[in-house]
């Protein structure tokens, strides 16, 4: 996979991107990264790449010009995907990073300042995605979270296949609860079930505990999920447990 950022701090990702495992897929040559100041396209004498909007109004809008002119110097194609980091974009998923975690070729477009002129959005851009109902200052920060997020998924990059595959989000429900040694600490023991040796059993739990912490943490989720007779049963149990609590 080949990920460009078209960025105005090419600096901020350094740390990121030369560090764990998004080094380690570099070195293992499972993604190429780059990244590109677009300032350096400006047309402008003095390197601008922001002016005032038109019609008035707060803060500086990026131009389209040193966007484009980054672009038309990127080899990409049809299936390349663009991406514009935009509070009003779609917010980011597991799902999306599933999906993109299949792509030849990304490109991060990072703004600053108040926002993009609206030709960089309706002409270049083939997906607008949020990390949330918040604003940040530039789009370098949730470039980075959302390339981890997608990295992690190719196959071959943590090593072992199945790493991901109960992580939160995946099959539409968090995470079970982990253990590790020692078996007891401070009065706290590991659940008896998790040192049964019996996989079905602990099979079995861990599901029924991914389904009550949803429902704890993040019951909105489980309206999307489809939810066996089985599943109702543990769920039904667990609010009658809590109404006698």
């Amino acid at each position: 996979m080949k990920i460009d950022y078209l960025t105005l701090f090419p600096e901020m990702f350094d740390g990121v991107l030369n560090r764990s495992i998004l080094k380690r897929a570099q070195d293992k040559n499972m993604i190429a990264v780059n990244t590109i100041n677009f300032r350096d396209y400006s047309v402008n004498k003095h390197n601008q790449v922001d002016d005032y909007p038109f019609g008035g109004g707060q803060g500086m809008v990026l131009k389209p010009e040193p966007v484009f002119n980054a672009m038309e110097d990127l080899n990409t194609d049809a299936h390349t995907r663009v991406i514009l980091m935009c509070p009003q974009g779609h917010p980011f998923t597991q799902q999306i990073a599933q999906e993109l975690s299949k792509a030849n070729h990304i490109v991060f477009i990072c703004g600053h300042y108040e926002g993009y002129d609206e030709r960089i959005r309706e002409h270049l851009v083939t997906d607008e995605i949020s990390m949330g109902d918040y604003v940040l200052t530039g789009g370098e920060l949730p470039a980075m979270m959302m390339t981890d997020a997608i990295v992690r998924l190719i196959p071959g990059v943590l090593g072992n296949e199945a790493s991901h595959q109960d992580d939160s989000f995946s099959d539409g429900l968090l995470e079970f609860p982990q253990y590790t040694r020692p078996r007891e600490y401070k009065d706290m023991k590991v659940p008896d079930v998790l040192l049964s040796g019996n996989h079905a059993h602990i099979d079995e739990w861990r599901h029924k505990q991914k389904l009550i912490r949803t429902y704890e943490k993040r019951p909105d989720l489980l309206e999307e999920y489809e939810l066996t007779s089985k599943d109702k049963e543990i769920l039904e149990t667990y609010k009658k447990q809590l109404k006698n609590e």
